[in-house]
C-alpha cells in the first residue's frame, strides 16, 4: 500500500508517492507538489516530464572536470581564457556555480561529488580524486587539441565542517609532494555551512583570503 494512502486513486497516490522521494519533500508536500502537477496545463506537465527524462538520459560527467554537462567538456572546461594554472576543488556542482556567480574566480575547477565521510559510508575512493591526479600529471592539459599547460595552485574550496576540513587535509596530503600550492578558501564562510547557500560577497573574500595548508 501507498505510505500516503491511496485517498485519490493509483494514479494520484503513485505521483504523491514518487514526488515524496525526492530530498526535503514530506508528506504534505508530496501532495502539494501532485495537485499542482495536476493542475498544470497539459503542455507544461509535458514539458516538465520531458526535461525530467531529458536531463536523466542525457547528463553526464565533464570528461575533465567531472561537472554535469550534455556534452564531453563542460562549458567551463572548454572556454580557453579560462586560467588553466589554477584548479578550485569544490564538492558539489552546485558548489561550482555559486562560486561562478560571484564573477572573481578564472580558472578551472573539479569537481569531487561528495566528501570524505567514514560516518555515511564515504571514502576517498568514493569521489573523483583520482581524475583530480590525473590532471596534475606532467604533459597533461585536460583539454583535447590544447598544449599542455602544468597546474601551479589547487584551491581546496570544500564546505567547511567536519567531512569539508578531513576531505581537505586528506588531499593536502596528496598534492603537496607533487610539487603544486595548495590553499584552502578563508573561513569568511561559516562553519557548517555549505557554500551554495552562501552570499557572493562572502564567497569572494574566502577566496582572496586563502591560505597554503
Amino acid at each position: 500500500m501507498n505510505r500516503y494512502g491511496n485517498y485519490y486513486g493509483n494514479y494520484i497516490s503513485e505521483l504523491i508517492e514518487e514526488l515524496g522521494k525526492l530530498p526535503g519533500i514530506g508528506a504534505r508536500s508530496a501532495q502539494r507538489l501532485a495537485f499542482h502537477v495536476l493542475g498544470m496545463p497539459a503542455e507544461n506537465a509535458a514539458a516538465l516530464a520531458r526535461a525530467i527524462v531529458s536531463a536523466k538520459s542525457n547528463v553526464r560527467y565533464c570528461s575533465v572536470c567531472c561537472n554535469l554537462t550534455d556534452g564531453d567538456i563542460c562549458s567551463v572546461c572548454d572556454n580557453y581564457r579560462r586560467d588553466r594554472a589554477t584548479i578550485m576543488v569544490v564538492e558539489d556542482p552546485r558548489d561550482m556555480a555559486a562560486y561562478e556567480r560571484t564573477g572573481e574566480y578564472n580558472g578551472l575547477y573539479h569537481v569531487l561529488h561528495g566528501a570524505i565521510s567514514p560516518m555515511n559510508g564515504v571514502s576517498p575512493d568514493d569521489l573523483r580524486i583520482r581524475e583530480l591526479l590525473l590532471r596534475l600529471e606532467p604533459g597533461r592539459s585536460g583539454v583535447a587539441g590544447e598544449p599542455p599547460a602544468p597546474v601551479n595552485e589547487v584551491i581546496i574550496a570544500t564546505n567547511p565542517n567536519v567531512e569539508g576540513e578531513a576531505t581537505a587535509m586528506y588531499l593536502s596530503r596528496l598534492l603537496k609532494p607533487l610539487g603544486v600550492r595548495v590553499t584552502r578558501i578563508a573561513h569568511g564562510v561559516p562553519v557548517g555551512g555549505d557554500l551554495e547557500y552562501v552570499d557572493q560577497v562572502t564567497l569572494s573574500r574566502a577566496l582572496s583570503g586563502r591560505r597554503e595548508i
